[in-house]
């Protein structure tokens, strides 16, 4: 197994599906239906191919949690329905991966509010992600009773906390300082 070889190929892989010649949905609509009838949409296949290597790592996924978290979690992020149905289920991968090996998944858990806040702040994220991410992730953990409650516990974090930090996005553009001040404090 070599480490930074796989490594490599999914920061590589990300790297490609997040950059933004790729990001059909902030292109016209008429250029948005050429690209989509001459190539598709090639984050959605990209997004496919790191999804299945990913399970294809068996024991050695250990060895990228919490690395690969941040990357997971942008691509996971990019309005694409399909692609984030497909490549959110990884996340409960991620802890069930560190649940078994610790007891507890806090190192993904850590890593991935950190990176959240970031992400969010730059721009992505949606009302539809956040109820996507907790629809997947309880669905899955309800085929696992004893990791169950703890990722319960968690989506209800997450989604306290993108909620807060979607409000507080949409307020830094507004005029009023109380509401900016209120949204801070909440966020807070």
């Amino acid at each position: 197994f070599n480490l930074q070889l796989w490594n490599n190929y999914f920061h590589l892989a990300v790297a490609f599906i997040t950059q933004d010649s790729l990001q059909l949905e902030n292109f016209s609509h008429a250029k948005y239906n050429k690209i989509q009838n001459k190539y598709g949409d090639m984050r959605r296949l990209i997004g496919f191919a790191i999804r299945d290597m990913w399970y294809k790592l068996g024991q050695n996924k250990i060895c990228f949690i919490p690395g690969m978290v941040g990357p997971i979690l942008e691509m996971t992020l990019i309005p694409e329905v399909e692609l984030r149905k497909a490549t959110i289920p990884i996340f409960f991968d991620m802890m069930l991966c560190e649940y078994q090996r610790t007891g507890e998944f806090k190192k993904f858990e850590n890593e991935i509010i950190l990176k959240l806040d970031h992400e969010v702040e730059g721009g992505r994220g949606d009302e539809h992600y956040m109820q996507l991410f907790e629809s997947i992730l309880t669905e899955c953990a309800k085929q696992h009773p004893g990791i169950c409650s703890l990722v319960e516990s968690f989506v209800s974090l997450v989604r306290g906390l993108l909620e807060r930090l979607l409000d507080y996005r949409t307020v830094m553009s507004d005029e009023s300082k109380d509401n900016r001040m209120s949204c801070t404090v909440n966020l807070l």
